[in-house]
């Protein structure tokens, strides 16, 4: 199996972003495309790693943030 996390670039590491599933703002702090899969085949999905204003980071799919308004 080959490496399990590659770091990407995104315009909105280190700014206020929001979540739209959830609707909670907070940091971009990563990007990273991962491999997600348990069973052996290789199923890769980028995640977006974001603080969340508690200061516990959640994640959720990339395609779910959005610059958070005033950005």
């Amino acid at each position: 199996m080959s490496e399990v996390r590659e770091y990407l670039p995104h315009r909105l590491l280190r700014q206020r972003v929001r979540d739209i599933a959830s609707g909670v703002e907070g940091e971009l702090m990563a990007v990273i495309n991962e491999n997600v899969s348990d069973t052996g085949i290789e199923r890769w999905a980028e995640i977006a790693y974001v603080r969340g204003p508690s200061g516990r980071e959640f994640t959720t799919a990339v395609s779910n943030i959005e610059a958070a308004a005033g950005q």
